[in-house]
C-alpha cells in the first residue's frame, strides 16, 4: 500500500480532534473516501514515524478487523501545527508538486515551515 499525505494529515486532525484520555478505536476515525483497512496502515506507520504514541491491530484471518490508536505525540502535534492551516498545506503540495520533490515527510515538514516563516515575516512587515 502506497503512503497517502493527504490522508495522514486527515488522520491527524481527527485524532487531535477527538482524543480526550483514552484510545480512539477504528469506528471513531472514520474519513470519507478511505476504508477501515487504509486509515488503519497509515495509523500504524504514523505509529512507526513517532507521531502516535499507541497503535493496536486486531486481527483475524489475516486481516485487519479493528484497531486503537493513542494521542498524538510531542511530534505529532508539531507536525500536525505545520500542516493543518488549509493555505500552508495548499501551498505546500503544490510546491512539492512543482518542484518535483518527493513527497516525504521531512519535506513536507521544510517546506511547511519555509512557507509559515514567509507568512509569518509578511505579518510582521504588515505590522
Amino acid at each position: 500500500m502506497q503512503r497517502d499525505m493527504e490522508l495522514i494529515r486527515k488522520i491527524l486532525i481527527t485524532i487531535e480532534d477527538k482524543y480526550v484520555d483514552v484510545a480512539l478505536n477504528s469506528s471513531e476515525i472514520c474519513i470519507d473516501g478511505y476504508d477501515m483497512k487504509t486509515i488503519g496502515y497509515h495509523c500504524s506507520i504514523l505509529h512507526d514515524a513517532g507521531l502516535l504514541d499507541y497503535f493496536k491491530g486486531q486481527y483475524g484471518g489475516n486481516e485487519l478487523l479493528f484497531f486503537f490508536v493513542g494521542r498524538l505525540t510531542w511530534d505529532g502535534h508539531e507536525f500536525l501545527d505545520k500542516i493543518k492551516n488549509d493555505t500552508v498545506w495548499n501551498r505546500t503540495t503544490t510546491t512539492i508538486k512543482e518542484k518535483g520533490v518527493p513527497f516525504v515527510l521531512d519535506a513536507v515538514k521544510e517546506i511547511a515551515t519555509a512557507i509559515t516563516t514567509s507568512m509569518i515575516q509578511a505579518a510582521i512587515k504588515g505590522m
